[in-house]
């Protein structure tokens, strides 16, 4: 099958904020489609049973108003769950969103193999790409002119993420291809996150990278992270062997 004919689920959660184990979802937009057209989408608000944080209101603009009388989680996971099926996932850093889903389903008894599905994450692809300076995911819906679709929240971002997936791929013609180039981890220009947001990796003191080496980060930032590190080490090496009055 080629990439274009492939189904896929786009999944989107907003929470009540980033903490897996204590937050908790209160909205969930999927949709079902491949690169020429939509096949079926749900969406709906949950009420998550505690208050929503200004700081979390503040990024998707949800409510504490918007929740009350929603469906609980337990109500509509179910639904959400068989829709997804056994689809490939894509989605932007959608681990969280899977982890978020598969918690979820633990705490209520409902049995599933989500975290088994297979995933394509479009934060790695725009890595990969390599085309537009931040990966967020409207710095990418601007840098391949894709229309607003208003507020960030579940759907819209899904709506969003559909195009700029489709963008990103336009290099690969079957799916193995995408695996393929997803395997290996990818090294990264710039540091993605913290206060040296934004810098190139050689432009980070070292002390700063010697601590993110040991944080659990992502697979590319890790492996960019060390990738510097080893540069630097052999590069010192070199200009001790170039000049042997170095340490005299």
């Amino acid at each position: 099958m080629t990439l274009k004919k492939q189904k896929f689920i786009c999944l989107d959660c907003e929470t009540t904020g980033l903490d897996i184990e204590k937050d908790r979802v209160i909205e969930i937009g999927v949709m079902c489609f491949d690169l020429e057209e939509v096949y079926g989408t749900m969406e709906t608000l949950i009420d998550p049973s505690m208050i929503i944080p200004e700081e979390s209101i503040a990024i998707h603009h949800i409510t504490q108003d918007m929740v009350q009388g929603k469906p609980s989680i337990e109500k509509v996971l179910p639904e959400f769950l068989k829709f997804i099926g056994n689809h490939i996932i894509i989605g932007h850093g959608v681990g969280f969103d899977i982890e978020h889903l598969a918690l979820a389903a633990e705490r209520m008894g409902h049995e599933t193999n989500i975290r088994k599905n297979k995933v394509i994450d479009t934060l790695r692809l725009a890595r990969l790409y390599g085309g537009c300076p931040v990966n967020s995911l409207e710095q990418l819906r601007k840098h391949f002119n894709i229309p607003l679709e208003g507020a960030h929240r579940a759907m819209s971002d899904v709506i969003v993420n559909r195009e700029v997936f489709g963008h990103l791929v336009k290099k690969f013609n079957t799916l193995q291809q995408v695996y393929d180039a997803l395997s290996k981890p990818i090294l990264l220009k710039n540091i993605p996150l913290g206060k040296h947001k934004g810098r190139p990796f050689t432009e980070v003191p070292l002390q700063y990278l010697q601590w993110m080496a040991n944080k659990e980060f992502d697979q590319d930032l890790l492996f960019s992270v060390r990738s510097e590190l080893k540069r630097r080490k052999q590069g010192n090496s070199f200009n001790q062997i170039g000049n042997p009055f170095l340490n005299l």
